[in-house]
């Protein structure tokens, strides 16, 4: 156990400052999250360096398609998430318990581990992900500090459920986030993520003029892929940079939610949606010719063609489309 960070007391409890959740804890008590809990008249974060889930993955499984394409990550997660998504496809380490087993980490260590594996030039740093890293934040945060004095590159794969304070602390030493946006109504998170929507929209506006940003949504058939939906998400993100690449996922049954699939028409639908505004859109968890691929939004030439995390660099030269000029967002 260590003590949490952003809380503040109110007579006999303490109210937990970190998500917008803001629980107020009694002695005993514990989170909405599941891993902050208040202990001798203190609020504790129970999860610190506890790692339940470690993998080297290739960067573009987070997903990330426009940072260091082809390079490998130290994924690490733990337990715990501040929103309750009845579709959650990590549930088990969400809402699991920690094992026996389980191996603590200090930031130290996992540095080691990074060294170990060699530079940041083959080794490119961690990826905070599989369940809500913003609910570690104590351990991120030390984590991606000395990380960072070190040049390894520091990732959140995160729901962006988190205040302003805790962000703008934690944000310097963030190279690259993708944001997991589930919906653009309030009725959707609030029924079904059991969160709100607008803490969401103000984490993506502020990383992304921090940090290199990635956006995925996840399509659940009648829930959230109206086209009139879409097209509101698609009008946000462009308003302050159609350039973010942005992902749309097909959803599969999982937890406690039984619909069936996400149609592949509906994801061509919202890929079309979403091309009339912003140049860079994926296709996430189907097997489908140039889902994955980056094209030149002038020329439509293949600048990276992806098969599953196989990635060719094919029409690139120094940021740039090899075939037109036109400058790539992309970091290298």
């Amino acid at each position: 156990m260590q003590e949490a960070r952003f809380y503040r007391r109110e007579g006999k409890k303490l109210r937990c400052l970190l998500c917008p959740r803001h629980c107020l804890l009694a002695e005993g008590g514990g989170g909405s999250c599941g891993v902050r809990q208040v202990r001798d008249g203190k609020l504790v974060t129970m999860n610190y360096g506890l790692v339940a889930a470690a993998h080297w993955d290739p960067v573009e499984k987070k997903p990330l398609y426009h940072f260091y394409p082809g390079k490998e990550i130290l994924s690490l997660g733990t337990y715990g998430c501040n929103l309750h998504c009845r579709f959650c496809q990590n549930w088990s380490l969400a809402r699991g318990e920690p094992h026996s087993g389980d191996p603590r980490l200090s930031p130290e260590q996992v540095l080691e581990i990074l060294q170990r594996r060699g530079g940041p030039e083959v080794a490119l740093g961690v990826a905070y992900t599989y369940n809500e890293p913003t609910i570690w934040f104590e351990f991120v945060f030390d984590t991606a500090r000395l990380l960072h004095r070190h040049g390894y590159k520091n990732v959140l794969v995160t729901n962006g459920y988190i205040s302003r304070e805790p962000l703008e602390e934690l944000l310097p030493y963030i190279d690259a986030l993708n944001i997991d946006v589930k919906g653009f109504s309030d009725r959707f998170y609030r029924e079904y993520c059991r969160g709100e929507r607008e803490p969401v929209l103000q984490t993506v506006e502020l990383a992304s003029r921090h940090a290199h940003l990635e956006a995925t949504c996840l399509l659940i058939p009648t829930l959230n892929d109206s086209p009139q939906e879409l097209a509101l998400l698609v009008d946000w993100l462009a308003s302050f940079n159609p350039e973010i690449p942005l992902h749309f996922s097909r959803y599969h049954p999982d937890y406690k939610l039984n619909l069936p699939p996400t149609p592949l028409a509906t994801l061509e639908r919202a890929r079309q949606i979403a091309l009339e505004k912003m140049p860079y859109v994926y296709l996430g968890n189907v097997n489908w010719p140039g889902a994955a691929d980056t094209f030149c939004p002038s020329c439509r030439a293949v600048l990276i063609r992806r098969s599953g995390y196989q990635v060719s660099i094919e029409g690139l030269q120094q940021g740039r489309c090899a075939y037109c000029g036109k400058k790539i967002n992309l970091v290298f």
